[in-house]
């Protein structure tokens, strides 16, 4: 049930991404709605998933990179409508991808995505509620203000000459928010990663 709940955060995804292209129309109003039940199903997947005894390992994956699909296909979709710098998306795929890379390496050895940190900070950055939902929160305002305001342009270009400055200050601001939250979380797995298997190697040399 809770990887149903998770798949379903893809075809909402979809919907979001035909809306998004329906330049000018007043369905783009549609888009904040869609992404807020977007966002309520990220959290509720983990939340059946314990309730039903449904956690594992598949699951823990499965959901990170569903969470991946949707952050890195709206960065490209907003960057590709000329809502944001082409450079969000990609410092956003670049550090999915080496994070993701570590977290499969350290799957195969049996840590779970959060479990595979080992130091105090990397726990709070990286596995830790306060950070988690912090950075949830600043990604769902970033996307929420972006698509919100994204029908605004066209359809009320008098408000929008009158205010578009203002109101894209916030929306540089909420990117920033979330591209240095992303950095943060990102760069204590892949030191964490660096810092074992070096000690990892030391240890197989001084045993040889």
């Amino acid at each position: 049930m809770a990887n149903l709940i998770t798949l379903s955060r893809i075809l909402l995804l979809f919907v979001l991404i035909g809306i998004a292209y329906q330049t000018g129309t007043y369905l783009q109003f549609l888009e904040l709605p869609i992404l807020i039940v977007i966002f309520i199903t990220d959290a509720l997947d983990g939340f059946v998933a314990r309730k039903r005894g449904e956690s594992s390992l598949f699951g823990a994956l499965f959901d990170i990179a569903v969470d991946r699909i949707v952050e890195n296909v709206l960065w490209v979709v907003l960057a590709d409508l000329g809502l944001v710098p082409i450079w969000v998306p990609i410092v956003f795929i670049m550090r999915g991808s080496i994070v993701d890379s570590v977290r499969a390496h350290a799957a195969s050895q049996g840590l779970t995505p959060f479990g595979m940190m080992r130091s105090g900070l990397g726990r709070f950055l990286v596995a830790g509620r306060f950070m988690r939902i912090a950075y949830a929160v600043v990604k769902a305002m970033a996307f929420g203000w972006i698509v919100l305001f994204q029908p605004v342009q066209t359809l009320f270009p008098g408000f929008w000459s009158d205010w578009g400055p203002a109101l894209q200050g916030v929306t540089n601001g909420l990117i920033y928010a979330a591209v240095a939250f992303n950095l943060a979380r990102g760069l204590p797995v892949v030191v964490e990663f660096v810092l074992r298997e070096a000690q990892a190697g030391a240890g197989s040399r001084s045993g040889a």
